[in-house]
């Protein structure tokens, strides 16, 4: 029997899987569409001014929901009835938190950037990532919790037709296009792909019991959820953020469109760590051995599909220069230096879900905060002596650490839990 079918067929996870697959297979179009059209239109210093303030926004964003969304798919996964009360509650966390941040981020983006990116586009793409789409991705989780994935990837699809159709208006309805004018067709385009998916959410699901009624436990718990978020959040961003600083906006446009479709390349992997979030929470009932027995049916597949994207990534990057303009003639080798980046995130997201859905939520986050030091220390030493390819270099080495990390973070907690067992067996033998 072939074993994909074995573990596939047959099964909600695998419509599920599908639908996301499916989905994210639209979302790559568009996702490529808009992607060319704006770099196209802004040139490499405004797209660089551009994805510099997605990248400091990004940095808080985890941090504005605090973690509800992986909560509310922990708890509704296991019990349908509290959907209200965790959808409420991690609405009203995600707006306060998210305008308390926005207010700290705009704050200090002088500091960090001086006036090299415009405050209006920084406040613009705050709007949009900091609060809008942060209530669009917890839509997405609240579908995630009772496996309805088909509506997740409508709601993807939604975002992605959105940002082109606002992509379309900044190069032919836009005179001078620039990052400001970006930033708010963006924010347009997240306001109505995200008043879609809640009202997606309330005919569906219900609406949600307003508050913030989380215990001390729970902020707890969605505090280490956020810190792992904002990890890697981190360590995905915080090389484009010092860009800015270090290597001028010119430079943070080429690499900056190299990570973006390191990241596009990555969505059908996103499609099946979303199809499997509330399965892997069920397997983590049984502890860090549920979780990955799991994750080991899924690896041998996610890992292969990586190596394909890799050897796709890095053959197909010459082609670049002539899609997106010769201002981005480096970026087919910023994309060949980046392309391993796919392979690795095929293994670490899984090894990271199965420590967090078994309840060592927080020794993900602190393998993950390790990862975070390491990543800024290598690109304060690498970025002002080898400009993009010292970030992408640091790239590759902290991802490398992050899968190296979680194996043995996995391994030390599973002999621990074996240890544990036998201790007990032996002492219960001996009491009888």
């Amino acid at each position: 029997m072939n074993p994909l079918k074995g573990f596939l067929a047959g099964s909600v996870l695998a419509r599920n899987t599908l639908w996301m697959l499916g989905g994210q297979g639209v979302r790559l179009s568009l996702q490529a569409v808009y992607f060319i059209l704006i770099a196209r239109a802004l040139g490499a210093q405004q797209y660089g001014a551009f994805v510099g303030a997605v990248s400091l926004v990004a940095l808080i964003a985890p941090f504005c929901s605090w973690g509800t969304g992986f909560i509310l798919i922990k708890e509704v996964a296991r019990n349908r009835n509290t959907f209200r009360q965790y959808w409420g509650a991690a609405l009203g966390v995600t707006v306060l938190g998210g305008c308390i941040l926005l207010c700290l981020a705009l704050t200090v983006s002088h500091a960090i950037w001086g006036n090299s990116v415009p405050l209006k586009a920084l406040l613009l793409v705050g709007i949009s990532d900091a609060i809008v789409i942060r209530i669009l991705e917890l839509a997405v989780q609240a579908f995630t919790a009772v496996e309805a994935l088909r509506k997740c990837a409508e709601i993807n699809i939604v975002l992605s037709v959105t940002r082109t159709l606002a992509a379309i208006c900044l190069c032919f309805g836009v005179r001078s296009p620039s990052a400001v004018s970006w930033a708010f067709l963006y924010l347009v385009g997240a306001v109505a792909a995200t008043a879609y998916a809640v009202a997606a959410v309330t005919l569906a699901l219900g609406r949600p019991s307003l508050g913030l009624r989380l215990s001390r436990a729970e902020l707890h718990e969605g505090f280490y959820f956020a810190v792992s978020q904002a990890s890697a959040t981190v360590y995905n961003d915080v090389d484009k953020t010092m860009l800015v600083r270090l290597g001028g906006l010119e430079v943070t446009g080429i690499y900056g469109a190299a990570y973006r479709i390191v990241d596009v390349s990555f969505a059908p992997l996103s499609a099946l760590v979303s199809a499997t979030a509330a399965r892997f929470f069920r397997h983590g009932t049984t502890g860090i051995a549920g979780s990955t027995r799991f994750a080991r049916k899924l690896l041998p597949y996610s890992a292969a599909y990586g190596l394909l994207a890799t050897a796709s990534l890095f053959l197909g990057s010459s082609v670049l220069p002539a899609i997106l303009g010769k201002g981005f003639a480096a970026t087919a080798l910023a994309l060949r230096w980046l392309s391993p980046l796919v392979f690795l995130r095929s293994v670490h997201y899984f090894l990271a879900d199965s420590l967090s859905t078994a309840g060592h939520q927080r020794r993900r986050a602190s393998v993950q905060l390790g990862i975070v030091g390491l990543n800024v220390l290598l690109n304060l030493w690498l970025i002002p002596i080898f400009s993009w390819r010292g970030a992408a270099w640091a790239s590759l080495a902290s991802d490398g650490a992050l899968v190296l990390g979680l194996f043995v973070a996995i391994v030390s907690i599973r002999r621990d839990a074996e240890t544990s067992q036998v201790t007990g067996s032996v002492e219960g033998r001996l009491a009888s």
